[in-house]
């Protein structure tokens, strides 16, 4: 589905480049260029892509509430 709302900069930054590296990709003949152009394009309309959350490493793992309170031992040393 396509979403046309909250268009933000990079958004608009994506339309734009893909707009130019696509007609520049038809004004040249480069089939290759022509998909890098529309791929740009696809992610400024349909709102994907590597940022801002869209994909990334996963988040650190917390530990369980319960191990945070482990209990101390003292420890007594012993001089030699």
């Amino acid at each position: 589905m396509i979403n046309l709302q909250n268009w933000g900069l990079i958004r608009i930054v994506r339309l734009a480049a893909g707009s130019i590296v696509l007609w520049n990709a038809i004004a040249d003949h480069q089939p290759l260029l022509g998909l890098m152009g529309g791929f740009l394009l696809i992610q400024a309309v349909l709102n994907t892509g590597c940022g801002a959350g869209g994909c990334g490493v996963a988040a650190p793992r917390q530990k369980p509430q319960h191990s945070t309170q482990k209990s101390t031992k003292n420890i007594e040393y012993e001089e030699v």
